[in-house]
């Protein structure tokens, strides 16, 4: 998936976006030197991978499951493994390939 083809899906609305990088990535409190601003995309969920690792159902508790998971990290490699682990629970699941490190260069 592409940034602007998940920028169309979070403004419809029709997607569950989750980050799937540390709670410290994910608050900005830690990052890459490479990418010009830490933080998050807006509306994100964290779900770190290892929660995923350890049970799917248990790390979606509380979160909307009904609609496309959109996962996405630093670089799309752990989300890649989250968007399977996704897919192999039964879940509807795409991986945002550009991640945080395409978004973080759009504008805030």
């Amino acid at each position: 998936m592409t940034g602007d083809e998940l920028a169309r899906l979070l403004e419809e609305g029709s997607v569950t976006l989750l980050d799937v990088r540390t709670p410290e990535e994910f608050s900005g409190e830690a990052g890459y030197p490479c990418d010009p601003r830490q933080g998050h995309i807006e509306g994100a969920v964290n779900v770190p991978l290892d929660d995923l690792h350890y049970g799917v159902e248990a790390a979606l508790s509380g979160i909307d499951a009904t609609k496309l998971f959109v996962t996405y990290c630093h670089s799309g490699q752990r989300s890649e493994i989250a968007a399977a682990l996704l897919r192999a629970a039964g879940h509807d699941a795409s991986n945002y390939e550009g991640s945080w490190h395409e978004w973080s260069q759009r504008e805030a």
